[in-house]
């Protein structure tokens, strides 16, 4: 009976052990499932994950993806319907062969020769769409219009696959393959291939995302997504998710403390703690449906709100610690969207309906006569002062599409800052004067005067002066993205929000 009972206990113990272990290696591939050598390879693959940067290190052999079978090391996760890839990857070390591999994967099976399509950068920077049709059969490519892409997408709508890719700081470019059928279920994931037999490569995978996005039956501000939060670092323009939520949670503030940001969901203003990464609600009575239109006052002491309450939306303003909300907007004109605090506190700017037009209009933040800064026939919205107060940013479709403007604090001098070929909404001056974000829609995807949830969006940074934009972040959002400042006091930061299903 003895010899029973440790042999129980070390039964027990082997399963306890081997149970933990299995967690582990669970828990230390992020958000997949697995992770596979594919076909025959030399030397085992690895992925090492880094959760508090959110960065997959990946290291595998394999001699080739291409032909009729392949060999390579793969990360996934299976997925059901559509869904869309994206990750900013890069190698680690000058390799040696120029064709080693990096990149995006769906596959409909773990075979060597199975059916499958990839989003792929070589080591030479030649980077293409390549995929196979049939079981064993010979994969075919399409090269994209440009080399050497640190960020790629690989979004799949029922049978046809869109590859999306870019160099960091660019739009992107895209290449397409149609009746591409690899099964409902399939593996998705990210890839390295040495190209060589003998060979190891390694490479770093930075804003791995896998999204779901919303079906066509979606009914727009009646049904949501859930929603993540995300930290993005200008330097490197690597973005952690800090919170998620299958509510809609919009337009994160940076609190001047650098502690906390303020957002909206359900209709309340949440206060969030980044260090305890914990929520809590703010009182804004008798504002009970706020909107993503709130902002702080420069001095970080108050919030500007917005809250639609059985009405056409409202301004107050409320402590930023939250009490009685004190009514700005006046009584009867239409609605009104806070947006942007004067340096000194005296004024609040906001995009106001008034006789079916939408202008940029200034009250002082006690209440009190209205004055319209902008006459021009069509949307202007999201004005915000300069950190100077010299100036207000706008974005206006007058001339068009939708373009960020810039006027003096009185309203004169407008004039307009992008001319580009997309629509550009809420500019955001950072707290240090010298730059200027603001999100991006797609002109096919989006009407100049719309910024609807669920799209394809790009958040874009230039100088405050004007001059070239760049791509910091590529996402799935659109309507409470940064509707409000998100940057951090700092300047070296933006908070947003991404959506998913």
């Amino acid at each position: 009976m003895h010899n029973k009972i440790h042999c129980l206990f070390f039964c027990l113990l082997c399963f306890i052990i081997l149970n933990q272990k299995a967690i582990a290696q669970t828990s230390s591939i992020g958000i997949f499932e697995g992770q596979t050598d594919i076909g025959v390879v030399k030397h085992k693959g690895n992925l090492q994950y880094y959760p508090e940067l959110q960065q997959y290190h990946l290291e595998g052999s394999g001699a080739n993806i291409w032909a009729t079978s392949d060999a390579f090391h793969f990360v996934w996760k299976r997925m059901k319907g559509d869904f869309i890839l994206r990750t900013n990857a890069a190698f680690i070390g000058k390799g040696v062969e120029a064709h080693r591999k990096i990149g995006l994967m769906v596959r409909s099976t773990l075979d060597s020769n199975a059916k499958h399509i990839n989003a792929v950068v070589h080591g030479d920077g030649l980077t293409s769409l390549q995929y196979r049709k049939t079981v064993g059969g010979i994969t075919e490519e399409k090269k994209s219009g440009i080399t050497a892409a640190d960020v790629i997408q690989l979004e799949r709508k029922g049978n046809i696959y869109t590859m999306s890719v870019a160099r960091k700081g660019d739009m992107f470019v895209t290449e397409e393959v149609s009746d591409l059928d690899l099964g409902d279920e399939v593996y998705v994931g990210i890839f390295i291939c040495s190209h060589n037999a003998d060979l190891t490569e390694k490479a770093t995978f930075n804003n791995v995302r896998i999204v779901v996005p919303a079906p066509a039956t979606l009914v727009l501000y009646k049904q949501y997504l859930g929603s993540s939060i995300e930290l993005l670092d200008l330097a490197t323009q690597n973005s952690t998710v800090i919170y998620q939520s299958p509510k809609s949670l919009q337009a994160p503030n940076w609190m001047h403390d650098g502690a906390s940001l303020i957002y909206n969901s359900d209709g309340s203003l949440y206060k969030f703690n980044l260090k305890t990464r914990q929520p809590t609600v703010l009182n804004t009575v008798p504002a009970k449906n706020n909107n993503n239109d709130h902002v702080l006052s420069f001095d970080g002491k108050m919030l500007a709100i917005s809250s639609n309450d059985g009405g056409p939306s409202i301004g107050y303003t409320v402590p930023v610690t939250g009490g009685e909300a004190k009514r700005v907007s006046a009584v009867g004109v239409g609605a009104s969207y806070m947006h942007g605090w004067s340096p000194d506190g005296k004024y609040i700017v906001f995009c106001g309906q008034r006789n079916n037009e939408f202008d940029v209009y200034r009250i002082p933040s006690g209440g009190g006569k209205e004055e319209r800064l902008t006459t021009s026939p069509g949307l202007d919205d999201g004005p915000e002062y300069t950190p100077d107060g010299k100036y207000i940013y706008f974005n206006s479709v007058r001339s068009g599409l939708m373009q960020i403007w810039r006027m003096k604090a009185d309203g004169s001098e407008q004039m307009q800052i992008t001319s580009d070929d997309y629509n550009n909404w809420f500019p955001h001056v950072s707290p240090d004067g010298k730059w200027i974000c603001y999100i991006t829609f797609l002109k096919n995807e989006v009407k100049p005067g719309d910024h609807p949830f669920y799209k394809h969006v790009f958040i874009r940074v230039m100088p405050v002066g004007g001059g070239p934009s760049k791509v910091v972040a590529y996402l799935y959002g659109g309507q409470g993205t940064i509707n409000t400042p998100s940057w951090s006091p700092d300047s070296k930061h933006i908070a947003f929000v991404s959506n998913s299903q």
